[in-house]
């Protein structure tokens, strides 16, 4: 069958043409014939960026001419509906980097540069005229850019978490573009995972990220630190000051809108407190909201289990919110996968109580039946804890309960308590204060058992005192001792008093 001839695409002179016409089996890429017209008269910066995406649309015909199984030309991530999308690096435009700031202005005029184009319809055998625009949308994040034209900045990030930050940080990174990989701390030496975690794992996949799921022990921030080196990730640690500058929001938003609908602050915010983010990010937001409540730290009593420990890991039934990370990290904040952490919550701590993992379970399954709110069971702490503390105070006096379950993972306590029983804890009804953690859960048989224990706040601050200085041998200056004041919210005769 003859080919209905049109208009040439460029001179035969043309390297391509050339060798399109020599070949046989390129037929497909004639069909149709496109004619491309384009006027005006374009920069150095405009001539060059065009000169580019030609360079790059010659070379995938090119390469494509050169296999025998004539695959699609272009892959499914270069086209977004009927446009194609070109990555040009700016150091191969030719273009010094002091016209960078030029680019922008250079890239606007080109979007109203147009395209004519004859293109040819069988039914009617005839030609007729396409006109368009050439770029539908031209970006140049100039701003991220290096002297060579590369985009400066992390092509991902990394966080150790069991996975309520973690979702917080992977749909954050999905939400810019960044690859994430999260590490959780999860089974023990016979690869037994905790529940909580392995769901929270899902909720982190299902945004995207990469999880890595260890053993328990001294492995995680270590395994972190070499996947920051191999990958070069941004370390998108709670504890850095950008992770509690996020968490922030929230006490600034509590304070706010307590004063927006209420006309008044709150007496006391209840925060659960396990590294001391959560607690140091919501106390510093309601400083800045100018509210004043007392703040509350609240955490469940797993004392006498070490979370380092391969046979306790398993024993507990809680991941976070727990005495096992409320307490060593409340002395002794700098030890975990940053040099100086940012969560300081001596501090900003009033008070500090905990509560048992019967009480917990208790209130976890209270709030479901009754409100019809299924969450924790660790988001539940500091409910748990206001629960108690709500009938130590007068009926006027408000408590807030701030939690930081949010993932929508993890929520059930029937795995957990399965989980439980499976690892020979006994679950029984009774007096709470009879519990023993690693041993039994104690459930309420009343709600009047339901308690809030006090930990000896001074206690804990002589702790961070003593480890702060310790190897020191020289007197502290009046600068330190005010410091060490401000670390513990104690006083500077405080701080004489323990170093005696």
């Amino acid at each position: 069958m003859a080919k209905k001839k049109g208009p040439a695409i460029v001179s035969k002179t043309n390297e391509l043409v050339q060798s399109i016409s020599q070949n046989n089996d390129i037929d497909f890429i004639m069909n149709p014939i496109t004619y491309t017209q384009i006027r005006g008269n374009f920069s150095l910066v405009q001539t060059n960026l065009m000169i580019a995406i030609i360079a790059q649309l010659q070379d995938r015909i090119k390469e494509q001419l050169s296999f025998d199984n004539m695959a699609t030309l272009f892959k499914p991530e270069d086209l977004s509906g009927n446009l194609l999308n070109f990555e040009i690096p700016l150091k191969e435009l030719g273009i010094s980097p002091k016209k960078y700031g030029e680019l922008e202005t250079a890239c606007e005029a080109l979007l109203h540069v147009d395209m004519s184009y004859k293109r040819y319809d069988e039914k009617e055998d005839t030609w007729y005229d396409v006109k368009q625009n050439i770029f539908h949308k031209i970006e140049f994040p100039t701003a991220d850019l290096n002297a060579e034209g590369e985009k400066m900045g992390y092509k991902g990030v990394i966080a150790a978490t069991s996975g309520n930050y973690g979702a917080a940080v992977a749909s954050q990174a999905a939400m810019q573009g960044l690859k994430c990989i999260i590490v959780q701390e999860c089974y023990d030496s016979h690869a037994k995972g905790q529940p909580e975690i392995i769901e929270k794992a899902r909720k982190c996949e299902a945004l995207g990220a990469e999880v890595l799921q260890l053993s328990v022990g001294p492995e995680l921030f270590y395994q972190v630190l070499l996947l920051l080196e191999e990958t070069g990730y941004f370390n998108a640690s709670l504890y850095s000051a950008f992770g509690v500058s996020g968490i922030e929001t929230l006490g600034w938003e509590l304070g706010h809108q307590f004063m927006e609908k209420y006309g008044r602050h709150p007496d006391a915010v209840v925060c659960a407190n396990a590294g001391g983010g959560n607690l140091t990010g919501t106390a510093r937001g309601l400083i800045k909201a100018g509210c004043p409540a007392k703040v509350i730290g609240a955490a469940v009593d797993l004392s006498g289990l070490h979370m380092a420990s391969d046979t306790a890991f398993n024993r507990k039934s809680f991941t976070t919110a727990h005495t096992g990370f409320g307490v060593p990290y409340a002395t002794n904040p700098d030890h975990s996968d940053v040099p100086r952490s940012a969560a300081r919550p001596l501090r900003y701590m009033d008070r500090f109580v905990t509560v048992k993992e019967g009480e917990v379970f208790y209130i976890t399954e209270a709030v479901a039946t009754l409100e019809g709110m299924e969450k924790g069971p660790a988001g539940n702490t500091s409910l748990t804890a206001a629960f108690a503390l709500a009938q130590e105070m007068n009926e006027d006096e408000i408590i807030v309960a701030q939690e930081t379950e949010y993932t929508g993972a993890g929520k059930g306590i029937n795995p957990q308590l399965s989980f439980a029983r499976s690892n020979g804890i006994e679950l029984k009804f009774g007096d709470p204060d009879e519990e023993i953690a690693g041993k039994n859960i104690v459930f309420p048989a009343d709600p009047s058992l339901l308690k809030a224990r006090d930990l000896d706040m001074d206690e804990l601050r002589r702790k961070f005192i003593r480890r702060a200085v310790k190897g020191l041998d020289r007197a502290l200056s009046e600068a330190e001792l005010a410091f060490l004041a401000e670390e513990t919210r104690s006083t500077v005769d405080f701080v004489k008093a323990t170093l005696g």
